[in-house]
């Protein structure tokens, strides 16, 4: 099975940056979407962005213009750059990966990391 491993949480003041960082072990070659999912403190998982092995991309409406996602497809590790934070952006952030199936939110992913928390304090 696809391993996910996440890096790159921590804690930060608001308009502060992190850059969290994905990397997929095994079987990699079946992987055509990854995304990143968080869950805020006492609410349910949402999806932040997603990413094809196309490069298509999408993103959260709530941090267009703040956060960048990218793929080094080679490797199958993924990346997000978050600028801009705001306490509203804490919370536990997960890695998901998924063979063919479309890439959106509410696909089935199939594989997902253990999450790296990410605190934003005002």
């Amino acid at each position: 099975q696809v391993e996910l491993v996440e890096s790159g949480g921590g804690s930060v003041q608001t308009g502060g940056s992190l850059r969290l960082s994905c990397a997929a072990h095994r079987f990699t070659y079946t992987i055509r979407c990854m995304a990143w999912f968080r869950q805020p403190p006492g609410k349910e998982r949402e999806g932040v962005a997603a990413i094809d092995t196309d490069g298509t991309r999408s993103y959260a409406d709530s941090v267009k213009g703040r956060f960048t996602m990218s793929l080094d497809n080679a490797k199958k590790t993924l990346t997000l750059q978050m600028n801009s934070l705001r306490p509203d952006d804490t919370g536990m952030y997960y890695c998901a990966a998924g063979g063919v199936d479309g890439c959106y939110f509410t696909r089935d992913f199939g594989y997902w990391g253990q999450g790296t928390q990410v605190t934003v304090s005002s």
